[in-house]
């Protein structure tokens, strides 16, 4: 329900029309305790093909994004790090996840267009 309540609070109104939620196959999110956040939240699930890293946001689009902001960076700690994790995503503006789930939509037609097989290789 935290979650819930954070969406609804920055985000007015994006809740009533219903949410989809996307998520990959690694094991901490298919726990029983994410499911459930999931389904107390009231979220729609959307289910990830196994083996499709092309299709998962973090893979092609957060996970780049931030590399590139780090590179050449050093770090003391494990707080430090932490620290310019949480400040590069804290950090961007709306329309740079919605660019990522843009490209998503672009990747899933891309991938039913070739029946299946990989998108980026």
């Amino acid at each position: 329900m935290q979650l819930r309540k954070a969406i609804e609070s920055k985000r007015p109104g994006k809740l009533s029309k219903g949410v989809l939620f996307h998520r990959d196959n690694a094991s901490a999110h298919k726990s029983v305790l994410a499911m459930a956040a999931v389904r107390d939240c009231g979220f729609e699930l959307i289910d990830h093909p196994p083996y499709s890293p092309d299709l998962a946001p973090s893979d092609y689009f957060l996970f780049p994004n931030m590399k590139k902001h780090l590179s050449g960076k050093q770090y003391r700690t494990d707080d430090e790090v932490i620290s310019a994790v949480e400040d590069f995503f804290g950090g961007q503006v709306e329309s740079f996840y919605t660019t990522g789930i843009q490209v998503l939509q672009h990747r899933w037609k891309k991938c039913v267009d070739r029946r299946g097989d990989f998108v980026e290789k």
